[in-house]
């Protein structure tokens, strides 16, 4: 998941994606917090949290977190950051700053994303589970790792919080 912004974009996490997180093996989080009462939230609920600050991220939540995070995922090399620039020239931006990894997961615009880069890095944006924007719906990304490949990535779409 990205871009969360509680509590001042939604109250909270949404159930179905709190429900969620002690049930899968590893939540990333490719920032945007906005508060540290998620983060704590998130890392009391998970078994592994990958995560990063985003740019609404203050200096409580960068000083827990770190602007990338890299993490090996059963073989599978994952880097996870908040920004990547504009969509335009992307793939090719991202393949020469993360040229070891596998997978990057990033957030930032709100939008999800699935692409490939150079025929090796698959980009990530699971969009945001509080806050579509401009989107029909709020987001967040299940995937499965296997053998140091993802084998199933799917969206998930819920309603926009009141």
């Amino acid at each position: 998941m990205s871009d969360t912004h509680v509590p001042a974009r939604a109250r909270a996490v949404p159930s179905e994606v709190l429900d969620l997180v002690p049930r899968v093996d590893v939540v990333v989080h490719a920032g945007d917090w906005v508060d540290t009462a998620t983060l704590d939230l998130l890392e009391a609920r998970a078994r592994r949290l990958v995560a990063v600050y985003g740019n609404n991220d203050g200096p409580a939540l960068r000083a827990r977190l770190p602007e990338v995070a890299r993490a090996e995922l059963a073989g599978l090399r994952l880097a996870v950051v908040h920004e990547t620039g504009p969509a335009a020239g992307r793939e090719r931006r991202c393949a020469e700053r993360f040229p070891d990894v596998d997978l990057l997961v990033f957030g930032h615009s709100h939008i999800p994303w699935d692409s490939v880069a150079d025929d090796r890095l698959r980009l990530l944006n699971p969009g945001s589970p509080t806050d579509r924007r401009r989107q029909p719906h709020c987001t967040y990304m299940t995937a499965t790792v296997t053998g140091g490949r993802l084998a199933r990535v799917r969206l998930h779409r819920l309603p926009h919080p009141a």
